[in-house]
């Protein structure tokens, strides 16, 4: 069962709580947009612009719920990087390397992703080095 699927927090409260979360943190701009079938945040923080598209069904059974639910998700997800980043674990552009918008409009993810399983096709070094002769 996903993360909050019995939520009853509205969607609305959810933008507002990623927001709240968000100014915490640092971020100062934000954007919303929305169209059947997904919605898309956009922020800035640490001289970066962030975007993130959310996929919201539109024939899902109990289509308000599932909304719901991605909404609160998605707030788990921004909490969980911004803290990563707070707590030293991880800069804020490795938490949101993926996000990061570029100058085309597109995210370092919509770039790259296409590009990995070429990468991929390459020699992998191991995962661990070989033992040494005489160890």
């Amino acid at each position: 069962m996903p993360y909050a699927a019995r939520t009853q927090v509205p969607e609305a409260q959810s933008r507002t709580e990623i927001e709240r979360t968000l100014r915490k943190y640092g971020a100062d701009r934000f954007m919303y947009f929305s169209e059947p079938g997904r919605a898309i945040i956009i922020f800035e923080a640490a001289n970066r612009r962030i975007k993130f598209a959310l996929p919201l069904p539109t024939d899902a059974r109990n289509v308000e719920q599932v909304h719901r639910q991605r909404w609160r998700a998605l707030l788990l997800c921004v909490k969980s990087k911004l803290e990563s980043v707070e707590s030293g674990i991880e800069s804020f552009e490795q938490a949101f390397l993926a996000h990061v918008v570029l100058p085309n409009g597109e995210t370092v993810g919509d770039e790259i992703a296409p590009r990995i399983d070429k990468i991929y096709q390459g020699e992998m070094l191991p995962l661990l080095p070989a033992p040494r002769a005489g160890k």
